[in-house]
């Protein structure tokens, strides 16, 4: 019955980082001059509020107790900060070696945490998984070309944000121990993003009134965001930090995909490569069993 949680919780995390994959082709269609931190800030809020609504009337406001402040505090700001860095990264150091940066340290960061915190202690699949697809993300994103700029404090933002996101993983994986995975997504979006909104302070907004605008931000907000982390905090229950955050090295995959069959982007064979690398790292994590045994610890309070 563990493997059969562990296999669902897989399937649970690969459909997440699938519907993660779309965020970019969704900004693609957004119109000039939109602001990607409106965008990330809007993203968080706009899933909160759907997620809280439907806690509210699913369970009431019985699932809005007992919530221990230090962890969801963290949470929220662990999330928040995985916003700002990850798109503050990109500006910095461009999209190529951001993302690259970004989304491959992640991995690396959350097999440490659930190492130290949680007694992870990932196995010969979660090693050779992530190192395929970790090399698979380096190809496929320098295959796209362009010019390959290396910032040092955009590199250090990137890192920031895939550390950031991998110590959310491991936070709300304590929490959902103890709560229901919609009352986590809805409590931790919504107080992340009331810590982003300061930011938005003097930014261009006009930009939000066309509906394309509008169309992308919903999306983003009840897709990318409210869907897509239910789904996640489902997998999350079943297996561990490790594997979940190596597992959402999906979306560039999905990224990829999506840039050839919607976006008419051209893939040289080199791309190719890269996704097959993504792809077989996914099947070894994927089809190989439980990866990583797991033995609980606090983290948070």
């Amino acid at each position: 019955m563990q493997h059969d949680d562990s296999r669902s919780g897989v399937w649970f995390v690969l459909m997440a980082a699938m519907l993660w994959g779309t965020t970019g082709t969704t900004q693609a269609f957004a119109p000039a001059g939109f602001d990607p931190m409106v965008i990330g800030t809007l993203r968080l809020a706009i899933g909160g509020v759907s997620m809280m609504l439907i806690v509210l009337m699913t369970t009431g406001l019985s699932q809005m107790k007992g919530w221990p402040l230090k962890a969801t505090l963290s949470a929220a700001l662990f999330t928040a900060l995985y916003q700002a860095f990850f798109f503050a990264g990109v500006a910095k150091t461009g999209v190529a070696v951001g993302t690259i940066v970004g989304i491959g340290s992640a991995p690396v960061a959350g097999g440490l945490l659930g190492y130290f915190f949680r007694g992870e202690r990932p196995g010969r699949n979660w090693f050779v998984a992530t190192a395929l697809a970790l090399i698979g993300c380096v190809v496929l994103t320098l295959s796209s070309g362009g010019d390959v700029v290396i910032d040092l404090m955009g590199v250090a933002l990137a890192i920031g944000a895939g550390v950031a996101y991998a110590a959310y993983t491991l936070v709300i994986k304590g929490l959902l121990e103890k709560h229901d995975a919609n009352a986590v997504i809805a409590v931790v979006f919504c107080i992340g993003a009331l810590m982003l909104a300061p930011l938005l302070i003097g930014r261009e907004m006009a930009w939000l009134a066309a509906p394309r605008s509008i169309a992308v931000i919903l999306h983003l907000g009840l897709v990318t965001a409210a869907l897509a982390y239910w789904l996640f905090a489902r997998g999350l229950q079943r297996v561990p930090v490790a594997t979940a955050v190596t597992l959402t090295l999906a979306e560039p995959l999905t990224a990829g995909l999506l840039g050839l069959l919607v976006l008419g982007e051209q893939l040289n064979p080199v791309s190719f490569v890269g996704i097959a690398l993504i792809f077989s790292g996914l099947a070894v994590l994927s089809l190989g069993g439980r990866a990583t045994p797991e033995v609980p610890a606090e983290f948070g309070g």
